[in-house]
């Protein structure tokens, strides 16, 4: 199973950065503090959904069909995944815990990816 990128801290659920790249070929190390992109601080599901979107070339009707969901649904997650990718890194993402479970009821968003955006918050 391969590893995730996380961006909150298990323990006490604050931020994390990444401090440490290191060079496979010749074991340099660079310690650093970096902010994780925002990318992978979307859920996984978004983040599956995102290269799903890619993969279909942005093709809207295209993502409804591999998906099963309608273009509304889709559109939605669209709007989400730029609310969440237009925060300034290390900025809560701008989602009410109401909208999230909003969102949830109407299916456009999955219960992992709620209790996702709900951690996050």
């Amino acid at each position: 199973m391969p590893k995730k990128i996380i961006s909150r801290c298990p323990f006490c659920g604050g931020e994390l950065t990444v401090s440490r790249l290191t060079c496979l070929g010749c074991d340099t190390q660079i310690d650093s503090q970096l902010p994780i992109p925002a990318f992978f601080r979307l859920p996984e599901e978004l983040q599956e959904f995102v290269l799903l979107f890619l993969r279909c070339r942005g093709n809207i009707r295209d993502v409804e069909k591999e998906l099963g969901i309608s273009y509304p649904t889709v559109c939605k997650r669209l709007d989400l995944v730029n609310d969440l990718l237009g925060q300034p890194s290390g900025a809560a993402p701008p989602v009410s815990r109401k909208d999230i479970l909003e969102r949830l009821e109407r299916g456009e968003i999955t219960a992992k990816e709620a209790a996702q955006l709900l951690k996050g918050r």
